[in-house]
């Protein structure tokens, strides 16, 4: 089959995949067409078939390519189609090899729904009271958006301040937090932008993709380097 032919059969079921998607997941290694003389693909029904695993993959599952290009390795080294794979399952926690720390996956870090959510709102559902909340926003912990409105993120972010307060801890005390996560989102800005810049479709996918996976092992390293610090303050 030709591309235009194996977009149309998987339009049906996945209707936002587009031509340059597919040759973004071609390039990507997941999937490999035979190619004519003068150079055309021809896709093959497995290929077909690969090609449906992979979106679904992503699609319900929120799986990065990296993680379903090695199912898919697996599959093949085993002699077995995308089909015959177990049913997948989206990996809720990386866990560093070193210590078996828990962090975060890549899907945490996915758009969800967008929420416009007003002060009061934001002070029902956290639990805090006005006061807090304007010394939140005076050292910058939490941040309403361009309209003045605030999202989830601002209600859990006001939530664990709340808890923290009980330990004697002010939102003054939390500007290091917030210096060290701009620190962390400028690195991730830097490493994405060069992907970000193309405007095709699959560059805006892949550079998606590739901050959301960043920010995963960001936070993760973050939580081991402050446990190895703590544990060398109550150990010595």
């Amino acid at each position: 089959m030709s591309i235009g032919a194996v977009l149309a059969q998987l339009r049906t079921e996945f209707p936002d995949v587009t031509i340059s998607k597919i040759r973004f997941l071609e390039s990507e290694g997941l999937v490999r067409p035979a190619r004519t003389p003068s150079g055309y693909r021809q896709f093959s029904p497995a290929d077909v078939e690969r090609l449906r695993f992979v979106l679904a993959a992503q699609r319900d599952h929120y799986l990065p390519l990296k993680v379903i290009k090695d199912q898919l390795d697996a599959a093949d080294g085993a002699g077995k189609s995308p089909a015959e794979l177990p049913a997948l399952r989206a990996p809720r926690r990386l866990v560093s090899l070193a210590s078996g720390a828990p962090g975060p996956s890549a899907e945490d870090f996915a758009p969800g729904r967008q929420v416009r959510l007003t002060k009061e709102d934001l002070l029902e559902r956290s639990g805090v009271d006005a006061a807090l909340l304007a010394e939140l926003e005076q050292f910058g912990i939490v941040r309403p958006g361009p309209a003045g409105f605030y999202d989830t993120d601002a209600v859990e972010i006001a939530k664990t301040v709340r808890a923290m307060t009980e330990y004697g801890i002010e939102p003054r005390h939390l500007r290091a937090f917030r210096a060290s996560a701009d620190r962390e989102i400028g690195l991730l800005e830097q490493i994405v932008a060069p992907v970000s810049r193309h405007r095709d479709e699959a560059a805006k996918a892949r550079a998606d993709e590739l901050v959301r996976e960043l920010a995963a092992l960001s936070v993760t390293l973050h939580t081991l380097l402050v446990k190895a610090g703590i544990r060398s303050v109550t150990s010595g």
